[in-house]
């Protein structure tokens, strides 16, 4: 293969034109000229820009970095010379979001479009490899000569250094097998760990049912013996219970008769007392205190004898008519014989007068004491004195019997009321013996030992109903004894596989040991041509590892140098040996890629430097290379 023009709008480049020719072709630009962009223009025809990548701090994808500055539409043209042919390659953006992804690639001069050949294997048909290998060999960009590992890399060269074929590499295989690996067992992670897991957590399942189920049929066992004891316990409190109720019953009659009794006696002394009180109250001197009585009977008593003989005392007027006949005669004789007997005759009539005076005061006297004695009778409702007395006797009498039913009405109620006491306390006495829960009768200790019974049936059945959940919860044990016996069967089978990637691991380990010492001593001996041809023979020796890394060694040396001993031109000179060692064993060689570098001599002097184009001008006789550079090589 061998580009002949490039066209782009790409980054900086507006309709740039690059025309090549066959060998070596040095394209020499300073800086910020475009050679990058020249250089990422050719692998974005031949491998398209990827559209999947998205922008990352410090890191700006294709799509992004190299859109047109001008605005235009990312899109380009490739004419190059393939398999005899000339070919012309397009690209255009038809969406920003699918940049270059229309693609055509017919043959110069016509519009016959190759055959196979589309817009993601264009580059794959044209170099003889994919995009990754591409950028690891035949590709130097800028500041990335090493060369650095990836799968793809690895099974082409092991590929060509051995069968020839290029399907898989040590790598992907190893990662593969320990991928398997890890998923079947990885520390406590992975299919055996959780399956080990789960068979322990049945096994403690099935334990765990085994013993709950015989804890079952011994709590149902206890619970039987238990319902045995209760039915014996109720008939025992009924029985019992009857007779204390019976004998409760009688106690409760018997002293309900006797206050019922009392109670009519008590009614009847009320009854009686209210009579005498009554009779008392409506007799002559009424309900008073008998001492209050006494002393004013006899005070009333002998104040009516008093006012009697007052009463009945004799008052004559004879004395007061003497006095006046008297003075008449003294008046007369006045007239007759004297004056002087005027003056007898005055004075008779005043002493006449104050005696009739002094008689109608004492019948007034006589007459109110008469009155006054007829009101203390009135007041006794007596006749005579001699009443007074009988009436007193009469009230004394009352009240006496009045005493005497108010005690008796007392002491009915003092029997009544201690009849009920003793009800109070007989009934607190039977409702305690009706307490079947708390009394002390034998009624009430059978009582507790039922309910204790009784607690004990429903502790039972609820441990059993729990227990009966827990195994209702954990499984049938018969679907967990199959569960387990799956269980350990796909155990055996996960730890048979195990164990034989385990093997494969190591097979492969071995067989790859077996290539390695095959392809690493081909790529280390033309690294060692080459750099052996820009040293001038100072080198003659490389060793490669599998990470592409490097070591050099003298000719005549006998020790291999490190990179960290190696100047900067030296170490680009040693990658530099096996890039092209690389290209000249990874890339096939029907297909010829060219070889592109971009500033790949950039930390190279003038001596390396010229060494270096020795040795691309001498590629450059196998295949094209394009070669980016800022500073004067020829």
């Amino acid at each position: 293969m061998q580009i002949n023009k490039l066209s782009a709008s790409f980054g900086k480049l507006a309709d740039d034109t690059l025309e090549l020719h066959e060998g070596l072709n040095v394209i020499c630009a300073p800086n910020e000229s475009g050679k990058s962009t020249w250089c990422a223009f050719i692998r974005a025809m031949l491998y398209g820009v990827d559209s999947s990548e998205r922008q990352k701090i410090g890191y700006l994808p294709d799509k992004t970095r190299y859109a047109p500055w001008s605005g235009a539409p990312m899109q380009g043209s490739m004419e190059l010379t393939a398999g005899g042919r000339d070919i012309s390659l397009v690209r255009r953006t038809k969406t920003n979001n699918a940049p270059m992804r229309e693609f055509s690639a017919v043959y110069s001069g016509t519009n016959i479009p190759v055959e196979g050949m589309t817009g993601q294997n264009a580059g794959e048909m044209l170099t003889g490899v994919g995009r990754e290998v591409f950028r690891r060999s035949a590709f130097v960009e800028q500041g990335a000569i090493a060369v650095s590992g990836s799968p793809e890399l690895e099974k082409r060269i092991s590929a060509i250094v051995s069968t020839g074929e290029d399907g898989c590499s040590f790598t992907e295989a190893d990662s593969q097998l320990r991928a398997w690996q890890r998923k079947r067992r990885y520390n406590r992670r992975g299919r055996l760990p959780e399956l080990e897991e789960r068979m322990s957590d049945t096994k403690r399942r099935i334990a765990s049912l085994e013993e709950a189920s015989q804890r079952k049929d011994a709590l149902t066992a206890e619970l039987e013996r238990a319902k045995s004891e209760c039915a014996q316990l109720e008939a025992a409190v009924t029985e019992s219970r009857k007779s204390v109720r019976k004998e409760a019953l009688s106690s409760l009659l018997s002293m309900r008769n006797e206050i019922n009794e009392a109670s009519r006696e008590h009614e009847r002394t009320e009854s009686e007392r209210e009579t005498r009180r009554q009779a008392l109250r409506e007799s002559v001197i009424g309900e008073r205190d008998p001492e209050q009585v006494r002393g004013e009977v006899v005070a009333d008593m002998e104040q009516a004898l008093a006012l009697k003989a007052e009463s009945e005392r004799k008052i004559s007027a004879v004395p007061a008519l003497i006095c006046l006949l008297l003075g008449i005669i003294a008046a007369v004789l006045g007239v007759l014989v004297s004056p002087y007997a005027y003056i007898a005759a005055a004075l008779l009539c005043v002493a006449a007068v104050a005696l009739y005076v002094r008689c109608s005061r004492a019948k007034a006297a006589a007459h109110d004491a008469g009155r006054q004695r007829k009101n203390i009778l009135l007041k006794y409702k007596a006749g005579s004195e001699d009443d007074i007395k009988r009436c007193e006797d009469e009230f004394l009498e009352l009240y006496g019997q009045l005493k005497r039913s108010e005690e008796a009405e007392r002491e009915a109620a003092e029997q009544l009321a201690a009849l009920r006491r003793r009800q109070e306390q007989t009934e607190s006495r039977t409702l305690a013996d009706l307490d079947f829960s708390g009394g002390d009768n034998e009624a009430a200790r059978l009582s507790r030992a039922l309910t204790s019974a009784q607690s004990r049936c429903d502790m039972l059945s609820a441990q059993i109903s729990e227990i009966k959940g827990a195994i209702a919860t954990m499984g049938d044990p018969l679907v967990l004894g199959s569960e387990l016996r799956a269980m350990e069967d796909e155990h055996a089978e996960l730890e048979a596989e195990f164990e034989a990637i385990a093997l494969a691991v190591e097979t492969l380990r071995d067989a790859d040991a077996d290539i390695q010492s095959r392809f690493s001593p081909e790529l280390g001996r033309l690294a060692a041509h080459y750099m052996s041809i820009v040293t001038d023979g100072k080198y003659d020796s490389v060793l490669i590892n599998r990470d592409f890394s490097a070591r050099v060694r003298e000719a005549g040396g006998g020790v291999p140098r490190e990179t960290e001993y190696l100047s900067a031109g030296t170490l680009d000179l040693m990658y530099l040996a096996v890039r092209l060692a690389v290209c000249t064993l990874a890339l096939p060689e029907s297909a010829n890629c060219p070889l592109i570098l971009d500033d790949a001599l950039v930390n190279f002097d003038a001596e390396r430097t010229a060494q270096a184009m020795t040795l691309l001008r001498e590629i450059a006789k196998q295949r094209q290379v394009i070669l980016f550079t800022c500073k004067n090589v020829e």
